[in-house]
């Protein structure tokens, strides 16, 4: 037998020991212990290679039936039943879990549209000069085509006949190699749009749009220590990772930019604007050099809109606050003060009723005197003191509209990012050559228009404008458009999007409603009520609990696949957060970075299966596991660098949604 057979049977019989070993003896078991020993079995069956829905789904309903048999025997099947039934229709019911047949269909058709592979080249060539290009450029490609499609398996699949028979001709070693590929490939699962991220909102209630925020910073921070992984390594150890030879960075330039950059100057810029004007170009057809130019410009275009865009915003005027309908405190009244009563009324003074009040006798006089005496200040004081109410909003009012009509001044950091940008690309243009013309070109045909669909997609769900549903509706049809101008778009590829889409929604449909269904049995048998004593037990800090989470999730990484470590055991540590006050915004992010491991962890990660079945013979099993280590224990630090600083995660949710 192999030794990873043997490495996998091992801890399957661990489990059960262990199971068999901490329960009491069976005249001590309670249906709580029933429930530990039931997600012992599941995990024991999952890891014989049972489906995992329907082995969530037939232990559910058998140990749920044991749980109501010991209540009332005469009606355990009929709840059993009515329990599948309700638990089915709460899952179909989910409206977040509409986005995922839609992200699946945008992922195969844009594997179908062959992007990669002039994805791959462009970027290889883009990054000729960084210490391991090849393998630099394999995680890059690797992140932005998994981040498109979602499919590690298709990910690492074509970069294993793309990328490893590239690096294995240059001279780098079979492990550098295959870890590049299998943790580039796995980078899809965590860096929106990314479907295990709506799985574990649906599961743990968590708001899709926020992980969706928050994951965006930790997945750009993983790819980043990859990266700066592979340069150290290449810089440390050049027989791992051989720097490209002058040859084969060398790029072929079109006919009229070998005239070009011969006759005139071989910077972009001065070259097509001297041949322009210059007789020096009879050679070189007036469109060609238009066409360039106009390509040359476009990142001058792009930045000058960006920064105008930005502009407009931080200048304009601020919103008048209307004062329409709104009265000055005694306008009316003064408008309607005519009379000697009124105006005493308006300044204050007025007589009382006579109701139950007379004028004491002897004293008609005096008060005739002093109801003069305080009419005649009244009269002359109350218009005076009645209009400057009146006035002072209008011109305030009046003032407001003068300075919102001229707008705000734009702040200093404006300026300064201003200044930055056109530092940047004056020093861009310098060394825009036009060998690194046909590189940039190269990546507007496959680079840009992924990243423009993947940020439009990314922006709307972020931003607001629409929610993941309709986002990833929106990304369908950017796949369709993507394929149709890649003229891949035929009834073959799209029989096999939507058959493909179809089976993959349904398996993720199904897993949903096993996990629900077990779920349900193991609350009924109290195994939640058992591991939530135990944990409350060992009288844990809040720092002691997250650390024995993650352990347990980095764990349970080797064995088992990241679905069924969220639909199985998500739903265990979820209840036990508002103990240890846990917001499980932060525990997901924790868990889907941490979650990377079970693509990258032996004996069931498949992302070495996958490459394998795609490599020479000579590649090993061995060799792969072992390139994948390094990558597994990078994944550990950005963890830690994550629980350290939350601000990563944390920083552009706040700002949005605060």
């Amino acid at each position: 037998m192999k030794k990873e057979v043997w490495f996998g049977l091992t801890i399957m019989a661990l489990v059960v020991l262990s199971a068999f070993v901490l329960l009491p003896a069976p005249s001590e078991m309670t249906n709580g212990h029933l429930g530990l020993l039931m997600l012992a079995l599941v995990v024991v069956a999952i890891m014989l290679g049972f489906p995992t829905a329907f082995t969530l789904m037939g232990m559910g309903m058998i140990f749920a039936w044991i749980a109501y048999k010991t209540q009332n025997p005469d009606l355990a099947v009929q709840q059993t039943l009515d329990l599948m039934v309700q638990r089915a229709f709460s899952v179909m019911s989910n409206d977040v879990l509409i986005s995922i047949p839609l992200f699946v269909f945008m992922g195969y058709l844009i594997e179908r549209a062959n992007l990669i592979e002039k994805l791959f080249k462009s970027m290889h060539l883009a990054m000729a000069r960084v210490p391991g290009s090849l393998a630099v450029a394999t995680i890059v490609t690797c992140a932005i085509f998994a981040t498109a499609t979602g499919i590690v398996g298709a990910v690492v699949t074509l970069m294993g006949l793309l990328a490893l028979p590239a690096m294995l001709r240059a001279g780098y070693s079979v492990q550098l190699s295959a870890g590049a590929i299998t943790a580039g490939g796995c980078l899809g699962i965590l860096i929106p749009p990314s479907v295990m991220l709506i799985v574990y909102g649906a599961t743990a209630g968590v708001s899709v749009v926020k992980l969706y925020a928050g994951a965006f910073f930790p997945g750009i921070m993983l790819a980043t220590l990859y990266v700066l992984y592979v340069i150290i390594i290449a810089k440390i150890k050049p027989s791992m990772a051989p720097p490209m030879s002058a040859e084969d960075r060398i790029v072929p330039l079109p006919a009229f930019a070998q005239v070009v950059s011969k006759n005139i100057s071989n910077n972009v810029l001065p070259g097509l604007i001297g041949a322009l004007k210059g007789k020096r170009n009879a050679a070189v057809p007036m469109r060609d050099l238009l066409n360039h130019l106009a390509i040359a410009l476009l990142p001058v275009l792009a930045v000058a809109a960006i920064m105008g865009t930005i502009y407009f915003k931080v200048t304009a005027p601020l919103p008048v606050e209307s004062v329409e309908g709104v009265v000055a405190m005694g306008g009316e009244l003064a408008d309607s003060a005519d009379t000697e009563e009124e105006a005493a009324s308006v300044s204050g003074l007025s007589e009382p009723e006579a109701d139950g009040l007379q004028t004491p006798p002897g004293s008609t006089e005096v008060a005739k005197a002093d109801a003069s005496a305080v009419a005649e200040p009244a009269k002359t004081e109350a218009p005076a003191s009645v209009m400057a109410p009146v006035t002072a909003p209008a011109a305030a009012t009046a003032a407001a509209e003068t300075a919102a009509a001229e707008g705000l001044p734009a702040p200093l950091s404006f300026w300064i990012g201003l200044v930055s940008c056109a530092v940047a690309l004056a020093l861009f243009y310098a060394y825009f050559s036009f060998a690194r013309l046909e590189i940039f070109k190269m990546l507007l045909g496959s680079f840009f228009p992924l990243a423009i669909m993947i940020l439009a997609v990314l922006g709307t769900i972020v931003f607001g404008l629409a929610t993941p549903t309709e986002a990833a509706a929106m990304g369908s049809l950017g796949g369709l458009l993507l394929a149709a101008a890649y003229r891949r778009l035929n009834y073959v590829v799209l029989r096999e999007s939507v058959y493909l889409t179809a089976k993959t929604s349904a398996m993720v449909c199904w897993l949903f409603v096993g996990s629900s269904i077990f779920s349900a049995a193991f609350a009924l048998l109290g195994g939640q009520e058992i591991i939530n004593t135990w944990v409350l037990g060992m009288d844990l800090t809040p720092v002691q609990f997250m650390i024995l989470a993650q352990v347990v999730i980095f764990l349970l990484g080797w064995p088992l696949e990241w679905t069924e470590i969220i639909v199985i055991f998500m739903p265990i540590f979820i209840p036990l957060l508002p103990h240890f006050g846990i917001d499980p915004f932060f525990f997901g992010l924790l868990v889907a970075l941490n979650l990377q491991t079970a693509f990258l962890s032996p004996p069931v990660a498949m992302a070495a299966f996958y490459l394998k079945g795609v490599s020479p013979p000579h590649v090993t099993l061995n060799q792969i596991f072992a390139g994948m280590l390094p990558f597994m224990a990078i994944q550990v630090f950005a963890i830690v660098l994550l629980y350290m600083f939350p601000a990563i995660g944390l920083w552009l949710p706040e700002v949005l949604y605060k």
